[in-house]
């Protein structure tokens, strides 16, 4: 993983595709251990908590506490919806412009799924997109999440009728390698936890990503990450 910042309150690394947000039944390759392996290399055995996850075929920015303290006030963040998230998503289909979705899930039988909105265990799930490069068969899009349902994105657009790239899951009929879609956490903005300071994180897509993008697609991949870092690399 590669590591994007590291203090004595907080682990941000940069999540590749496959890779689990944290120890399961499976025993497979996990954020939470991977990060405790690097920093035990400095220091005994560190405390690592995760305050937010990524679905495991998804790809990007990822915090991690050092602390307990910063462990409860970041998860007070994402509860609270104080933090900004910004994904790049490519889909099938062609979208243009930008919009608003908004919809429901629950998790009946333990299964993410969209459910009408008077479902008694329905929650609201509301995202903003805006298309940035569009090709013949697929988009990227830019999205920013007003909430953290599971699957989110990747119901909320299969619904309309543009499945993530690779995500068969739901009903994509284009691959990316095992275990990979092109669903990735770009930009996080949250306050530091002791410091309070408002700090922004930005990861660049992962190399699978090549076989779904274009040209024109990969500029404009760099033009939002490269407009998401404050002038003068920090924030105020």
């Amino acid at each position: 993983m590669d590591i994007l910042s590291l203090d004595d309150q907080l682990l941000v690394v940069n999540k590749p595709p496959g890779v689990l947000a944290q120890p399961d039944h499976t025993g497979d390759a996990d954020v939470v251990t991977l990060g405790k392996e690097r920093l035990a290399e400095d220091a005994g055995e560190p405390f690592l908590g995760p305050v937010h996850r990524l679905d495991r075929p998804a790809s990007g920015v990822t915090v991690l506490a050092r602390t307990t303290k910063a462990a409860r006030r970041l998860s007070a963040q994402f509860r609270d919806r104080l933090v900004e998230k910004r994904y790049l998503v490519v889909v099938e289909g062609r979208l243009r412009g930008i919009g608003t979705w908004t919809d429901y899930v629950a998790k009946p039988g333990r299964e993410p799924t969209l459910v009408a909105a008077d479902h008694p265990d329905g929650k609201r799930a509301v995202l903003n997109w805006q298309a940035l490069e569009a090709e013949s068969d697929c988009t990227l899009l830019q999205v920013d999440l007003e909430t953290g349902r599971p699957h989110q994105i990747r119901l909320q657009a299969s619904h309309r009728g543009h499945p993530v790239v690779g995500d068969h899951r739901h009903g994509a009929q284009s691959s990316l390698e095992t275990q990979a879609i092109a669903l990735h956490h770009a930009v996080l903005r949250v306050d530091h936890p002791v410091t309070s300071r408002r700090e922004t994180f930005v990861a660049s897509p992962p190399g699978v990503w090549e076989s779904a993008t274009s040209e024109p697609m990969d500029a404009a991949v760099q033009r939002t990450l490269a407009h998401a870092v404050p002038p003068d690399g920090s924030d105020s």
